[in-house]
């Protein structure tokens, strides 16, 4: 929750916390702040032994973290009844990107040298290249009803 407070701004948050309070209220204010955490810490313990003992023994596998999504989808990746694991072992980040740049790069020179010698692509290899839907390049009329 506070992973993101540096030591500055702990500091600083100290010092407001005793400028606020005072020196005298800043310790029963810290006691019970803290009694209060544990007693909800203890209302949501109960509360989940209380949902499980409802669900009955079917669900006795049941972790409330798993109703986070991204919780849930990294245990159902890392099932091995998948085969995911050897499939993302073995897929190489960085060699299919260079072999998606190797084709691009090749395929932009073959298109040029094609389409110098030729008016359209030949041997049903597609032409990649961003080409401009107005030949001028001219702006659309104004509609002033369309706004």
């Amino acid at each position: 929750m506070f992973n993101d407070i540096g030591p500055l701004e702990l500091v600083t948050l100290i010092v407001l916390a005793v400028l606020v309070f005072g020196p005298d209220k800043l310790p029963k204010l810290i006691q019970d702040v803290t009694r209060t955490i544990r007693k909800i810490r203890e209302f949501s313990e109960g509360a989940k032994q209380d949902i499980r003992q409802e669900l009955g023994p079917e669900f006795k596998d049941f972790e409330f973290e798993d109703l986070n999504p991204k919780t849930f989808i990294r245990k159902q990746l890392d099932n091995d009844d998948l085969g995911l694991k050897e499939i993302r072992n073995g897929f190489d980040l960085k060699k299919e990107m260079a072999e998606v740049t190797d084709a691009v790069h090749s395929r932009d020179s073959e298109s040029s040298a094609s389409s110098s010698g030729s008016s359209g692509s030949s041997g049903g290899s597609i032409d990649m290249t961003k080409k401009p839907e107005n030949p001028r390049d001219e702006r659309p009329p104004f509609d002033a009803d369309a706004t």
